[in-house]
């Protein structure tokens, strides 16, 4: 599996069994993302191991990663529910839009009533306001 054996070097070991966690989609520490960085926090061990000591490690989790070519489960679950509250937030914004429409009609219906309302009980100055006739009672 490596170039050398990691037998004697418990920090070699840490990063193949990270290596071999993330790849297999079962992250403990890290978001699960296939990058060095999160190998290096999943296998509790600082950056610079891998990018100065262990390059070969490095390399091979690289072309491992290149190899798989595909999103660990635990990424892709987390990608899928982003889009999903990006689609609920997208539908929400356009029944506020349609609620703001509907509240516009409402106060322009309004307005209208309340003018022929003022007209009709001759609180306007000048209307004029002609009665229907009634209509004549049946004995």
């Amino acid at each position: 599996m490596t170039a050398r054996s990691t037998a004697t070097d418990p920090v070699r070991d840490a990063i193949v069994a990270a290596m071999d966690r993330l790849l297999a989609g079962t992250p403990l520490r890290s978001s699960g993302r296939l990058s060095i960085s999160q190998l290096a926090i999943e296998a509790g061990v600082k950056r610079w191991h891998l990018t100065h000591q262990h390059l070969d490690l490095k390399e091979l989790f690289q072309a491992r990663v290149k190899a798989q070519n595909s999103t660990p489960a635990a990424f892709s679950k987390e990608l899928s529910e982003r889009d999903e509250l990006k689609k609920k937030y997208d539908d929400l914004r356009q029944h506020c839009a349609d609620l703001e429409e509907r509240l516009r009609v409402y106060a322009a219906a309004i307005n209208l009533l309340s003018l022929e309302n003022a007209a009709l009980s001759g609180r306007e100055a000048g209307a004029r306001v002609i009665p229907l006739p009634r209509a004549q009672e049946a004995p």
